[in-house]
C-alpha cells in the first residue's frame, strides 16, 4: 500500500467492516497457485457466499457523454483527446427510464447510469435523483457514476433511494498516475467513503491491459479489499480499444489465462463482493467466458454498447449462459417472463 494513502473509514459499530487486511506478498502468492488448486479455492468461496450456476445481468447508459474535463488515458469521453466522441447533454428522464424499460425486457436486472462529469452540478443532481426515482419504480436495482461528490449529494442520492455508486479506483497506486493525473487516487477513495458514510452500496474496480504489470493489478485487488468495508460489487473491466487516447501506446490485452487468474484472486480475496466481468468481453471467447465464471465473476454488462464501446451480443450472451447452465433473467426474458 502506497505511504499516506487513507483507504477506508471505519465507524465503532461498523460490523460489517474488513476482518482482515491484505498484504501484496499474499495476493501474489494466491495469483501464482498451481492454477488448479486457485481455481479449486476460488470455487469453494464462491460456493459458500453465491449460488455458482446464477449471473447478475446489468445495463449500463451514458446519461451524458463527452465533454468531460478528466484527462484519464484511457477515456474515449475525455475533453483531452480526440477520439471522435461528440459531447451530449444530459439525457431526459423520459428518454432514460425508456432504457430502463428496453435493458429490463432484454433481462437486465441492475440499471446503470454514467455521467462524463468531474463532479456533478446541484441542479443536475436534480435530475438524477428523479431518474433514480423512476428507474426503482420499475423494480430494477440503481446505480449511478457521476464523479466526485460531496456530502450533501450523497445524502440527496441515498434519500432519492440509490443503491449503488459506481467509481473505480482504475489502477495500483503506483501505475495511477501514469494514466490519471487530473484527480488523485484519494479523491477517489474519500468520495467512495462519503458515499459509503450516506448508505450506498459501492461499485468500485477498475481496468486491466493498460500496459500496467500483474503486480499492479493485484496492487488494486489489494486496495479494493483493504477498504473499510470492501465494494459490494467489482467490476473488472479489459481494456477496450479507443481511437486517439495515450493508452493506445502501451496497451497489451491480458493473456485470457492472466484475467482468470486475476478473478480468482479477487473471489478469495472479495469473498461476499460480486464480481462483474465487466468491459472488453467482445475479445473474449466463450472459453474464456467459462472460466472466469468458473473463477467467480458472477456479473456480466449486458447490452450491444457499454457507454460509447462495444460489447458482446446479448443473444451470444444467452445462448453462452444455456449452454453452461448458468440462469440468469437473460433467460427468463427469453422465455417471455
Amino acid at each position: 500500500m502506497t505511504a499516506g494513502l487513507v483507504v477506508g473509514r471505519k465507524g465503532s459499530g461498523d460490523t460489517a467492516a474488513v476482518s482482515r487486511v491484505w498484504e501484496r506478498a499474499e495476493a501474489e502468492a494466491l495469483y501464482g497457485l498451481p492454477f488448479a488448486e486457485l481455481m479449486f479455492q476460488a470455487q469453494r468461496v464462491h460456493r459458500e457466499n453465491f449460488d455458482p450456476n446464477s449471473i447478475e445481468t446489468a445495463s449500463l447508459c451514458s446519461i451524458k457523454t463527452g465533454g468531460c474535463p478528466e484527462d484519464c488515458g484511457y477515456c474515449s469521453q475525455s475533453a483531452h483527446y480526440d477520439t471522435g466522441v461528440r459531447a451530449k447533454g444530459l439525457l431526459d428522464r423520459s428518454e432514460v427510464l425508456a432504457a430502463a424499460k428496453a435493458a429490463k425486457d432484454a433481462g437486465a436486472t441492475r440499471f446503470c447510469m454514467a455521467a462524463a462529469w468531474r463532479r456533478p452540478k446541484d441542479r443536475d443532481l436534480d435530475s438524477v435523483c428523479e431518474m433514480v426515482r423512476a428507474v426503482k419504480e420499475l423494480g430494477m436495482e440503481t446505480c449511478v457514476t457521476l464523479g466526485m461528490l460531496t456530502t450533501k449529494q450523497a445524502a440527496r442520492l441515498s434519500e432519492a433511494g440509490l443503491d449503488f455508486y459506481n467509481h473505480n479506483v482504475d489502477t495500483s497506486p503506483e501505475f495511477y498516475g501514469k494514466i490519471i493525473t487530473t484527480r488523485t487516487l484519494q479523491e477517489r477513495i474519500d468520495t467512495l467513503s462519503l458515499v459509503r458514510e450516506a448508505g450506498i452500496k459501492v461499485c468500485c474496480g477498475g481496468i486491466i491491459g493498460m500496459g500496467e504489470r500483474v503486480e499492479d493489478r493485484l496492487g488494486m485487488l489489494v486496495l479494493l479489499a483493504n477498504l473499510g468495508e470492501p465494494p459490494e460489487s467489482v467490476p473488472i473491466n479489459l481494456w477496450n480499444e479507443v481511437k486517439g487516447v495515450p493508452v493506445n501506446d502501451t496497451a497489451e490485452r491480458p493473456d485470457p489465462i492472466e484475467l482468470v487468474r486475476l478473478l480468482a484472486t479477487a473471489r478469495i480475496m472479495m469473498p461476499k463482493s460480486v464480481v462483474r466481468l465487466s468491459a472488453g468481453r467482445q475479445y473474449m471467447s466463450d472459453e474464456a467466458h467459462a472460466l472466469c465464471f468458473l473463477a467467480g465473476a458472477n456479473s456480466i454488462f449486458i447490452g450491444d454498447v457499454l457507454l460509447t464501446t462495444k460489447n458482446l451480443k446479448v443473444d451470444r450472451d444467452t445462448a453462452l449462459l444455456a449452454r453452461l447452465g448458468i440462469a440468469s433473467a437473460l433467460s427468463q426474458a427469453q422465455n417471455g417472463g
